[in-house]
């Protein structure tokens, strides 16, 4: 590995310094997930997009991001991740650019699709640059709590800081503040981060990318379109020809002599169950945000702006969330146990959720904050787990797997989570109610002025939805604290230093 390998040299100010200026692109990719939650309406009156257009220049952003994970986490050991990286702040600014002064629906999709293939390389790239900059073990843990919260935090700012430029701007500007933060990486990178690859990498398996994207699209697909739009056969169909093409791509990996993703990764004992562990907890964050930002627009009646600030305050305690974790685990404390608590934290968000009734909007908030405490308590741990297992030369290629693990876990969430709270919404609401109302919320409250009392019927029976939902995803996350505290019970992280995946434990 290039610039790394027996070293354990802790980090000093050149390394910190780099790690700010990789915080940037960071945050704002994570952004980028929801910037257009306040700009759609519009950019639908300038660019006047069609039905499904709409919902491309909404969604390819993140089908594209997850579906190039893989292929880019394996890209940068090949190449180098610096380099990767800054293509990519390059590819990522140039499009932002575009899709600023888009004078088409065609040309902002097509400008998403390219932000999507950018986040895709800076994502990987910066977890495996951080792998790098920071081998001492307990200052690679504080590292990556902190790209834990901020990864977490930007997904949160995104609609806030959507719903702000477009409401003094025009809807161009939450594309622009992408500019300043790429520049600077561009201008400090190549000076301030070191280049780190595998110098033995072998050739680029290229017939998996087209098999991992056909894996994971087809069944984020799937997942994303459940909760809206039901158990359409549409949907489980795109779900198993994913699935099959998964079971194609892991074929592949096992049997070809220079795999994309090497079964060397998974013999570290405490590498698989990160991958598992971390996609339950994205279903749980996930799953429970496609309720709470419902509730806190349709239940209580806030205004979307309103809503996503209000939803700006259980975030505040994930920032000390990591590092109090990280702390606990280097005085000593079993990491089996820290993550065995986060769950049972964020399990405690979810039964608190689950009490909550049409007019709860603190309980609400207070069980966010639980669940967001717990969810990052245990990515953070999780993260730096899988980290120091995998091989420092597969770093971007073991972060690319834990990245496209929480997509498809927050896209499990939603789809298992929301189908649950729909179900128990349709049982609740009377069968004399109108077909609309009786599919979702957002049905009935548009019948609201022609039947007197109906949309105080839609509320409660969503709210005994979300109470379905919570109790089943309460289960979830404690079922998922016992497997942790199974799996994890003596496992530590290793600093791995061989292509072939033979670790020895050091660290904590």
């Amino acid at each position: 590995m290039t610039n790394s390998t027996s070293t354990t040299a802790r980090a000093g100010r050149r390394e910190w310094t780099a790690f700010g200026v990789l915080m940037l692109p960071l945050l704002l990719v994570s952004m980028d997930v929801s910037v257009l939650y306040f700009a759609i309406p519009s950019i639908s009156a300038d660019l006047e997009p069609s039905g499904t257009q709409q919902l491309w220049i909404f969604d390819i952003y993140a089908f594209v991001l997850a579906g190039l994970l893989m292929t880019m986490g394996s890209l940068g050991d090949r190449i180098g991740h610096r380099r990767l990286l800054l293509i990519g702040a390059a590819a990522f600014g140039t499009a932002s650019l575009v899709a600023a002064y888009a004078n088409s629906a065609e040309t902002l999709i097509a400008a998403r699709a390219v932000l999507g293939i950018g986040g895709a390389t800076l994502m990987p790239s910066t977890m495996a640059l951080l792998r790098t900059m920071f081998t001492d073990p307990g200052q690679r843990a504080k590292a990556i709590g902190m790209w834990s919260g901020v990864m977490t935090a930007g997904i949160a700012l995104g609609s806030v800081m959507s719903g702000v430029l477009v409401e003094y701007f025009w809807w161009g500007s939450v594309f622009l503040v992408n500019l300043p933060a790429m520049v600077l990486l561009l201008v400090l990178g190549r000076a301030l981060l070191p280049e780190s690859k595998n110098p033995a990498p072998g050739p680029f398996d290229w017939p998996s990318v087209p098999l991992s994207m056909a894996a994971v699209l087809p069944v984020v697909y799937g997942l994303k379109e459940i909760p809206s739009e039901g158990w359409n056969v549409l949907y489980i169909v795109s779900i198993t020809v994913g699935l099959l093409f998964a079971a194609l791509f892991v074929h592949r990996q096992r049997t070809t002599a220079s795999p994309m993703i090497s079964p060397a990764l998974f013999r570290g004992r405490g590498f698989a169950p990160s991958v598992a562990l971390n996609l339950v907890s994205a279903f749980g964050i996930m799953g429970s945000a496609y309720f709470t930002t419902q509730y806190l627009q349709s239940v209580l009646d806030k205004s979307a702006l309103e809503a996503a600030l209000w939803a700006l305050l259980p975030s505040v305690p994930i920032g000390a969330a990591a590092p109090a974790a990280t702390a606990l685990v280097q005085k000593g404390v079993d990491r089996a146990h820290v993550v065995t608590a986060g769950f049972a934290i964020a399990a405690g968000g979810f039964a608190l959720l689950s009490l909550a009734g049409t007019d709860s909007m603190w309980l609400v908030l207070v069980a966010c904050a639980v669940l967001a405490v717990g969810s990052v308590i245990v990515m953070s741990q999780i993260m730096d787990l899988a980290m120091g297992t995998a091989p420092v030369e597969r770093a971007g290629t073991a972060s690319s797997l834990m990245e496209t693990g929480t997509e498809f876990g927050g896209a499990l969430g939603m789809a298992v989570l929301g189908s649950i709270g729909t179900a128990v919404y349709r049982h609740e609401m009377p069968a004399s109610a109108p077909a609309e109302a009786r599919e979702t919320l957002g049905g009935a409250l548009a019948l609201a002025d022609e039947a007197p009392g109906l949309a105080t019927v839609a509320r409660e029976a969503f709210t005994s939805g979300m109470t379905g939902a919570a109790i089943a995803g309460a289960v979830l996350l404690a079922g998922a604290a016992v497997l942790a505290a199974v799996t994890l019970r003596g496992v530590r992280a290793a600093q791995c230093k061989t292509p072939d995946g033979q670790c020895s434990p050091s660290g904590v």
